[in-house]
């Protein structure tokens, strides 16, 4: 799904804000517009439905809970030409960037609920979604690159599953990163849902030492959060296998994109080297 196409998927909606005018805030696993005083949200494909079920569902869980996070403004998704689509009440504009010590709060207090009990979270899944990015990446990767990637998806599902953890297990965020908090007036908000799950709390953790040492984040802002949330997963005898999970997760999720961007296809054969020449600090960009 390219922007093209959410935005035919948009105009399908019937919202009442639509048309060329409406900004595309994001496009990844969901292309996110801000249409008037909501937000919209429209999935890649039907596969995606439940997920956003269980999403509006948690959103209502945390306000129950008393997490800052955004609220639904329609409690059901829509299913728009095979697309679920879901609204979100907008958020004030940030006063400021978040930072990773704004996330930590938050993952503190999410990491002290137990398990809700009107509806079940999934496990963290985190190489499950692994053969539907490759197989949307088709023609354009690889195939020996494919094949490596599922090779390392076998071979470290058993080893995370076999973990011992050193925090109690219950929710999770499951994509726990700055971008994923907005900092408005009244403080950090949780702005993305769909990955919430009932794991270890390491996954949420083992994020922010993986994009300490690819994505360029700086220690001093690691040392914060770490500080803030009074642990560091690096400490953890587990934490190598959470870190090679997600790293062979993160190479496959950018291969989806690589049929329409060639950068994403750049990006896909730069990590994917860096994992077959086992060098842990070659940088990981956006694209």
């Amino acid at each position: 799904m390219d922007e093209a196409r959410a935005r035919e998927i948009l105009a399908a909606a019937e919202l009442p804000a639509r048309g060329p005018e409406v900004p595309l805030l994001a496009l990844g696993e969901n292309a996110v517009f801000a249409a008037g005083d909501v937000v919209v949200k429209i999935g890649r494909d039907a596969e995606l439905l439940p997920r956003a079920e269980r999403e509006l569902a948690l959103a209502d869980w945390l306000a129950r809970s008393g997490v800052p996070a955004v609220r639904a403004a329609e409690p059901k998704p829509r299913l728009v030409e095979g697309h679920p689509v879901t609204l979100w009440h907008r958020l004030p504009d940030a006063v400021r960037p978040p930072e990773p010590r704004d996330l930590a709060p938050l993952l503190r207090r999410i990491h002290t609920l137990p398990a809700p009990s009107a509806f079940t979270l999934p496990r963290r899944e985190l190489l499950g979604g692994v053969e539907r990015w490759l197989r949307l990446a088709g023609d354009a990767i690889d195939p020996a690159d494919a094949a490596y990637l599922r090779e390392r998806r076998d071979s470290f599902a058993p080893a995370a599953a076999a973990l011992t953890p050193h925090l109690p297990p219950g929710p999770i965020h499951g994509d726990a990163l700055p971008r994923n908090v907005h900092v408005g007036p009244e403080g950090p908000v949780l702005v993305d849902l769909e990955t919430f799950s009932s794991d270890l709390r390491e996954h949420d953790l083992v994020v922010l030492a993986l994009s300490r040492d690819r994505y360029g984040l700086d220690p001093a802002a690691y040392d914060a959060f770490t500080e803030a949330y009074g642990w560091d997963v690096r400490d953890w005898e587990g934490c190598a296998v959470l870190r090679g999970a997600r790293e062979t997760a993160s190479c496959a999720w950018v291969a989806q994109h690589a049929p329409t961007n060639p950068k994403a296809l750049a990006e896909f054969e730069r990590r994917v080297a860096s994992l077959r020449d086992g060098d842990p600090e070659v940088r990981w960009y956006p694209f």
